[in-house]
């Protein structure tokens, strides 16, 4: 099985405050630096469930680039990463002390990527291409993911695409409801009982693991059985990707 995605490969510094931020003052904290980025993330847990992956992004000819790229191929990631002159995105994350999310992003290089960059081989054997809905929502990202699309179904092959960030849209298909599950053809299905560290990745987690599951031949139920346990393992530690 081999799964895609297409979109971001960014920088997360993620801030864990041991208590409440004090206005003009220090507050001790967990701080961590690592690989983050919805279309990395997911083919970082794919890879980690057993899986070829393969992403294709863009980001900065910098120090920051060169390390994602090497941290998600030494974790068994295919990486075809464009090259550009803008830096490489980055994203603050503050978690609150139950496990809320604050962000402050900067997309850098990762929404830059031009259908022009794609080449048709990246695609080809491609069971399954995941998109975030980052990736449909400013050009010429959004031209260059489409045309992705259009190249894996040439093949026969299947296409997710993540609405996490424009919740309504969607009838039918898996919705995360959190530490409560998810609802699959609207039916709940329960989490697991998870102490909440960080929540960063955890749906894209349950992504990796969902499309897999339904690749593999599951049904939706048992995909979102199999998404949920994944997920849960996710929020109980610091960061967006597998330990």
């Amino acid at each position: 099985m081999l799964l895609a995605a297409i979109g971001d490969l960014v920088l997360d510094i993620t801030i864990a405050p041991h208590g409440e931020l004090r206005t003009n003052d220090d507050t001790p904290a967990a701080i961590r630096v690592g690989g983050g980025g919805q279309a990395a993330n997911f083919c970082a847990w794919a890879a980690s469930l057993g899986e070829r992956s393969r992403l294709v992004t863009r980001v900065g000819d910098d120090d920051a680039g060169r390390r994602l790229e090497a941290e998600l191929e030494a974790g068994g990631v295919e990486v075809h990463a464009v090259r550009a002159a803008e830096p490489t995105g980055a994203i603050a994350v503050l978690i609150g002390p139950g496990g809320e999310r604050t962000m402050a992003t900067q997309r850098g290089a990762s929404v830059g990527l031009r259908r022009d960059d794609l080449r048709p081989e990246w695609f080809v054997g491609v069971d399954l291409i995941h998109v975030p809905a980052y990736s449909l929502f400013r050009e010429p990202l959004a031209t260059a993911a489409r045309t992705a699309v259009e190249m894996v179904r040439l093949g026969r092959g299947r296409v997710s695409v993540d609405l996490s960030s424009v919740a309504g849209l969607v009838d039918y298909g898996p919705a995360r409801l959190g530490a409560a599950g998810c609802i699959v053809c609207g039916r709940r299905i329960a989490s697991p009982a998870a102490d909440v560290v960080d929540p960063t990745g955890a749906g894209d987690a349950f992504a990796a693991a969902f499309c897999i599951a339904i690749v593999s031949g599951e049904g939706p139920q048992r995909a979102g059985e199999h998404a949920v346990r994944v997920a849960a393992a996710a929020v109980a530690k610091v960061g967006a990707r597998p330990a």
